[in-house]
């Protein structure tokens, strides 16, 4: 038998629930009781923070588990952008994490593989500050 899933919210707190979303109107503790995809409103990316590619990538396969009626056109959309990252990127970490990621997906773990993009962030972070600190190439 499948242990149960206890999550506790907050007053005003959202979870998102296979597609569905939940407010809370009092702290209250959850027993999810068989399998469910779910997010925590704190780890709900809004689409004005997704501003990096591996950003943009999280906030695609966030939007599989918050709205599985488009999950076709998301499948679809996270795969070329998968491609696009995987074509731009030289970073081992980087390249390994895609992988992992698209292993996840095609696994239908969306939630693991949003645990693994955010591990990213920061390697993203260092290698977009690295390359604005560059001083442009000057022809000769």
């Amino acid at each position: 038998m499948k242990s149960s899933i206890r999550i506790s919210l907050r007053n005003g707190e959202r979870i998102f629930v296979n597609g569905a979303v939940l407010q809370v109107d009092r702290k209250v503790s959850l027993a999810l009781l068989n399998d469910a995809i779910f997010l925590l409103e704190s780890q709900v990316m809004q689409v004005e923070d997704a501003t990096t590619p591996l950003r943009q990538l999280y906030f695609i396969v966030q939007m599989m588990l918050m709205n599985p009626a488009e999950m076709p056109r998301a499948i679809e959309l996270c795969s070329k952008h998968l491609q696009a990252l995987r074509e731009a990127s030289e970073s081992a970490e980087i390249l390994s994490g895609l992988r992992a990621v698209e292993n996840l997906i095609v696994g239908g773990r969306y939630f693991e593989s949003l645990k693994t993009i955010r591990g990213l962030f920061a390697t993203e972070r260092q290698i977009l500050d690295s390359v604005r600190e560059e001083p442009p190439i000057r022809a000769a």
